[in-house]
């Protein structure tokens, strides 16, 4: 069922797979510079006051629940007036990913903040900084991990679950898989699936190496073990 894979006819053109992929990236990409400019902020202030955590719980617990195929009919039903062309499917399609995207994202940037000890904020406080020179020298550096952790969940949540805007006309990688069921290809169902799973692995990877280069050894506990220094006496053995 791979040999679809490997016609090298499939992957150029407009229907192509390379030309799906990266229209699965674009969509992908612009859901998630959305979801973190709402998500950030409000995960990052609720983790500075100590406020509204019961609510950002609840919320996060709420959109997570929200069927994702389910609000995408919904959304082009009740805004594909408003809009003309593609726009009426782009624009439901992004807020579905949008909402899957903000709970991990959000709720990464409060446990981060949240996570960070208060005796270094206020040893931060007491040498003069001032509140935004402590989010960003102090705060966020310290919750980069599961910052970063939280944006991951939610890039993978979005790519994951971005097939499903080939079910409202629109392109990426999952036109693959409604094209091969309308038509019986299960080929060309499997490349589908094939290929959203190998980008969901890639991203998944630089993720993981971007964490080893941005995040400081010593929050990771990924400090390398030193090599012991020899004693002088075993030296002069």
């Amino acid at each position: 069922m791979t040999d679809y894979l490997f016609v090298p006819a499939h992957w150029v053109g407009q229907e192509g797979i390379l030309t799906l992929l990266g229209q699965h990236i674009a969509y992908s990409g612009a859901s998630l510079l959305l979801a973190l400019a709402i998500g950030l902020p409000i995960g990052i202030r609720v983790g500075q006051t100590g406020r509204g955590t019961a609510v950002i719980a609840g919320v996060a617990n709420s959109l997570r629940a929200l069927p994702s195929l389910g609000l995408l009919v919904l959304l082009v039903v009740l805004l594909s007036p408003a809009f003309a062309s593609d726009l009426a499917f782009l624009v439901p399609s992004l807020i579905v990913l949008i909402v899957l995207a903000v709970p991990p994202v959000m709720t990464g940037a409060y446990a981060g903040i949240a996570a960070v000890d208060p005796a270094v904020v206020d040893a931060a406080r007491g040498m003069g900084m001032t509140d935004r020179a402590i989010l960003f020298g102090v705060q966020l550096p310290c919750a980069l991990p599961l910052i970063l952790s939280g944006v991951r969940g939610g890039v993978l949540q979005i790519v994951s679950t971005a097939t499903i805007a080939a079910s409202v006309s629109l392109g990426g990688l999952g036109r693959l898989i409604i094209d091969g069921l309308a038509a019986n290809d299960y080929g060309q169902m499997v490349a589908g699936a094939v290929m959203v799973a190998l980008l969901v692995v890639v991203l998944d990877l630089l993720f993981v190496l971007l964490g080893r280069f941005v995040v400081s050894p010593g929050l990771t506990r990924a400090v390398r073990a030193r090599r012991p220094i020899p004693s002088p006496a075993a030296i002069s053995g």
